[in-house]
């Protein structure tokens, strides 16, 4: 989808996924799965689907247990942003107050994060909901009343394309193989600041 320069996002109306979009939490997995594993082969170019269970030639329990450690408080704090990410939330952030929604049970570990990636920004200007799971991210979005959300899961995309939400696809190798709808896809982190600072485009 091809988008119209006549204008910008408003950051206001505008949040965003955490895991996959900011923080680049697969990496994390990867090198979990290197060092307790041996699994010295896997990239994330493997993971072709969300659901890591069907598209990595790996035990169950192998999976979930390095599911588990990824997102536990200690590895969290580990996990590199994704390029370009803090610079551009940073910038964000003067003109609007930053709103993440994870599909994590709990945020504090991951809200810590944030503080530590974002040392410039004010901690009352970040939000952080944790939703539970990813089918529940629309009722907190229409509670704040946002218009644009950035995620990289496309069966979020769709739930929330169909509730009246603009959806902008985080690029990423779990979600190329699949049809996506028509959904605007960010390549980047330049690319998104490009669409909501200023010299922007407006996608509706």
């Amino acid at each position: 989808m091809t988008a119209r320069n006549t204008g910008l996002i408003d950051p206001c109306l505008l949040a965003f996924d955490i895991d996959g979009v900011v923080a680049d939490t697969m990496a994390v997995f990867v090198r979990l799965a290197h060092e307790k594993y041996g699994l010295t082969h896997l990239s994330q170019q493997d993971m072709l689907c969300y659901n890591l269970h069907e598209c990595l030639d790996l035990g169950k329990k192998i999976i979930d247990d390095l599911i588990g450690l990824t997102l536990d408080d200690r590895h969290t704090m580990q996990i590199p942003p994704v390029p370009g990410a803090p610079e551009t939330l940073m910038e964000l952030a003067v003109a609007a107050p930053l709103r993440f929604i994870t599909a994590r049970v709990r945020s504090e570990s991951i809200t810590q994060w944030l503080f530590t990636v974002l040392p410039d920004v004010p901690r009352e200007r970040i939000t952080v909901i944790a939703s539970g799971a990813p089918e529940t991210k629309l009722g907190v979005l229409k509670e704040l009343e946002i218009r644009y959300f950035v995620d990289d899961r496309i069966e979020t995309c769709r739930h929330l394309k169909e509730a009246g939400i603009e959806p902008l696809l985080f690029d990423q190798p779990w979600n190329r193989n699949e049809p996506a709808d028509g959904f605007i896809r960010v390549q980047n982190w330049v690319q998104l600041k490009s669409w909501v600072l200023p010299s922007g485009i407006n996608l509706g």
